[in-house]
């Protein structure tokens, strides 16, 4: 009897073992097989969410077949501690194994509301936005420059949401005293900055900020990008540049990222640098001249006049030999690595073409045709305009 019992306890055991092997094994593949979702949807984890309230959300919605498969498949992942406040795309099909991904790598949220405070060469905006789940694209709730403009109802709606997302965005070309200054007006950062940072040593990018971050420490940051762009691209600069240190390079990126808005045509331009230091010419670049006048404090708001082009300052290139003593500006990437690895060219002169980009000549008579070319154009929209053409020509 007792060989009986044991025999039908064994094959009890040895089904009750293959119904459990079943049962893992489907709970796996519904774990790991595309989900129920038919339209993109925009999860929001809350800062201390729990994840069974997260897994309930998501089967709330469609996202996920079953909210206990959800946590007993992160149990088994070891990531139920692991959940990351943000807003997060789930689109369509997505596996629960994808979900539990996005929610628990953290990172920058990829759907929802976000604020952008953009600095750029004339003013500063600020930029409510939203990215649309079906689209993945952002779309622009409300803008406005905080110098200026009245403060939107739906901005200060906004930022009343714990889980309001912020960063901010510097546009290349700007200077450092443009950035502080506007820094100042950022209502979400907070503490006073001691001194303007070195012209050239914040690099023009996009930081994600937490409400109530240091305006110091936000500036710190953008300094070390900076650096860690510099000691990336310098070791990979061509042979034989006319500048020896990475500070003469800083000069002549943030005089190439002012000259020229066309990424394609910012190592020809530095050639044009390249070719009159190494000829002994001096550079004749007008924004080097603006930047004497203004100190990067803000800009001209109109033309050079010819006194001024005579006027000796240390960044009147028309009147010095060489490099001005600082940057600038802060150039971003691509006008560093123009800098650091210009074309092989001939060139010595360019000017506007009326295009956005510019005319290249080899000698004076060919550039002088292209600036009557581009006199032409200008005194063509003055007409239709109604006003006067603007005066300066540049690298000349």
């Amino acid at each position: 009897m007792w060989r009986s019992v044991a025999s039908n306890a064994l094959t009890l055991f040895i089904v009750l073992l293959v119904a459990a092997a079943a049962v893992v094994a489907w709970g796996r593949n519904e774990f790991v097989k595309p989900g129920p979702l038919a339209e993109a949807i925009c999860l929001q984890v809350e800062r201390g969410a729990s994840l069974a309230a997260v897994s309930r959300n998501l089967e709330k919605r469609g996202a996920v077949s079953d909210a206990r498969i959800f946590r007993i498949g992160a149990d088994f992942a070891g990531k139920a501690e692991e959940l990351k406040f943000g807003s997060y795309l789930v689109l369509p099909g997505s596996s629960m194994a994808e979900v539990l991904a996005a929610i628990t790598a953290g990172g920058q949220s990829t759907c929802g509301q976000e604020i952008n405070f953009r600095i750029g060469i004339a003013r500063a905006d600020v930029i409510l936005r939203e990215l649309d789940p079906a689209s993945n694209q952002f779309v622009d709730v409300v803008s406005f420059d905080p110098s200026q403009d009245a403060v939107p109802a739906q901005y200060t709606k906004a930022v009343a949401s714990p889980d309001m997302r912020y960063r901010v965005t510097l546009a290349e070309g700007v200077t450092s005293w443009q950035v502080v200054e506007e820094l100042k007006r950022a209502d979400f950062l907070e503490g006073e900055v001691d001194a303007v940072p070195p012209e050239g040593t914040l690099a023009p990018e996009s930081y994600d900020v937490e409400k109530g971050s240091a305006r110091a420490d936000l500036l710190a940051r953008m300094t070390e990008a900076q650096t860690r762009v510099l000691a990336e691209l310098w070791p990979q600069r061509s042979a034989d540049l006319p500048y020896d240190t990475v500070e003469e390079a800083l000069i002549m990126a943030s005089i190439v990222e002012k000259e020229t808005a066309v990424a394609e045509e910012r190592k020809r331009v530095a050639s044009v640098f390249v070719n009159r230091l190494e000829q002994g010419m001096r550079l004749q670049t007008d924004p080097t001249v603006i930047y004497g006048i203004t100190k990067g404090e803000g800009t001209l708001g109109r033309g050079l006049r010819q006194s001024e082009l005579r006027r000796e300052t240390p960044y009147n290139t028309y009147v010095i030999d060489g490099l001005p003593p600082t940057p600038i500006a802060n150039p971003g990437r691509l006008s560093i690595e123009a800098a650091l690895n210009p074309d092989t060219t001939s060139f010595l002169f360019f000017v506007a073409d009326g295009t956005g980009g510019h005319a290249f000549a080899e000698s004076l008579e060919e550039h002088n045709r292209n600036v009557e070319a581009w006199r032409a154009i200008e005194a063509e929209r003055a007409a239709q305009s109604g006003d006067e053409a603007a005066t300066g020509v540049q690298g000349d």
